[in-house]
């Protein structure tokens, strides 16, 4: 455990962050026809579940979710994928032609989203793909950047981001630990 840590966004604050970034969704889409959701394991995950609540309120369709593991897609562990535990990716419907909206918890070097985009891009060839993430921290290392943005919370190296979940998997807090 760190030595000192800050929440930034309590549950209330996530709430407001996705309801947010679920608008702007629909706007950028212009409803909801032909997109599904996939979340990066595992905190993308229950976040693309919690945004597909809030689209389904407010559109009244209810919008498929999948996840990806990107377990071997990582470019910072070539040579020990055999000892690596590889998660479960379950994307149960097409992407072919569809707007894909990739779904993370915190957005830091941009390594990981590369990494899904590979694993969604074997699945198929998607019309687009968007970026949603709850936290962007900066230090980017590829060109990459989030379409939606629940919070940008710039951060020193040594500090750390992290998401906490309750017992039923909805986000708690963010947490700042430095």
């Amino acid at each position: 455990m760190s030595a000192e840590s800050t929440v930034i966004l309590d549950m209330a604050g996530i709430r407001r962050a996705l309801t947010r970034i679920a608008h702007e969704v629909l706007e950028k889409n212009k409803g909801v026809d032909n997109l599904v959701l996939v979340g990066i394991r595992t905190g993308g995950v229950h976040l693309a579940r919690e945004l597909a609540a809030r689209l389904e309120e407010i559109e009244g369709a209810k919008l498929p979710v999948g996840e990806v593991d990107i377990t071997l897609y990582r470019d910072d562990i070539k040579g020990h994928s055999a000892h690596l535990p590889v998660g479960k990716t379950d994307i149960p419907f097409s992407v072919e032609g569809k707007k894909v909206v990739l779904v993370d918890d915190v957005l830091f070097t941009g390594r990981t989203i590369r990494a899904a985009l590979d694993a969604i891009m074997d699945h198929g060839r998607p019309a687009c793909i968007q970026l949603a993430v709850l936290v962007d921290r900066g230090h980017r290392e590829l060109p990459i950047r989030a379409d939606f943005v629940g919070r940008n919370v710039p951060t020193s190296l040594k500090e750390n981001i992290s998401v906490k979940f309750d017992a039923n998997y909805a986000p708690a807090e963010v947490v700042l630990e430095k």
